[in-house]
């Protein structure tokens, strides 16, 4: 097996944590259409684009708009979301996150970020993490969201590696099939019995080792 040379992050639940903030802008929405979701549907919507989870909670809700009617929903739920967005610090990195880019830079490899979000940019300049990354593949750069591995293809072709270089971080079932796909390995941030098909799978990055994931072999 080949060493890694390049690591891939997703950024919501690798990263940071906005998947509360996602939360109370879409049930702010589901609340102005008269129904509720609850914090179980939310973790459904986990790594899947805008448009279609918005489709999933109208669906949720027994909801029929028309496409016009669609987009202006999912710019407004945009709107609130930035407003709880622009008040992140880094103080909102997840444990573990800081120092494992510090062995990360020190072991030379070199870093991608793959998100389904357009607001990814921001978020990264909000807690001081835009230049840690040699490539930024989000929202803006792709056509397909996750398990589609296109984001995750763009990141190692901007950093000019193949897939079999890189390793990927990721904490939903959709972003591990989508590097899976992607010929890469893969790291699951959060629980064994919800990413059963992840490589390896660690509660966060606090306890990961640097080499260890350099040299993660497949899962077979």
């Amino acid at each position: 097996m080949n060493k890694a040379k390049a690591f891939l992050f997703d950024l919501d639940g690798v990263i940071v944590d906005t998947a509360v903030f996602h939360y109370q802008a879409w049930r702010r929405m589901a609340n102005s259409l008269g129904f509720d979701i609850s914090e179980h549907f939310n973790e459904s919507l986990k790594g899947v684009s805008r448009m279609d989870s918005l489709n999933l909670i109208l669906a949720q809700g027994g909801v029929t708009l028309s496409e016009e009617q669609k987009l202006a929903l999912a710019t407004q739920k945009n709107e609130w979301y930035l407003e709880l967005v622009s008040q992140m610090t880094p103080g909102d990195i997840l444990p573990g996150v800081t120092d494992f880019f510090v062995q990360v830079k020190a072991a030379g490899l070199k870093t991608a970020l793959g998100s389904v979000s357009k607001n990814a940019k921001l978020i990264l300049e909000r807690i001081g993490m835009l230049d840690d990354f040699d490539a930024i593949i989000d929202g803006t750069k792709i056509e397909r969201g996750k398990p589609d591995p296109e984001v995750f293809l763009k990141g190692a072709e901007e950093l000019g590696l193949q897939p079999a270089d890189c390793v990927v971080f990721e904490d939903a079932v959709a972003g591990i099939e989508a590097a899976r796909r992607a010929g890469m390995r893969t790291v699951g941030i959060g629980t064994p019995e919800i990413l059963t098909e992840a490589d390896l799978v660690v509660p966060d990055l606090r306890g990961l080792a640097v080499n260890e994931a350099i040299e993660l072999p497949f899962k077979v």
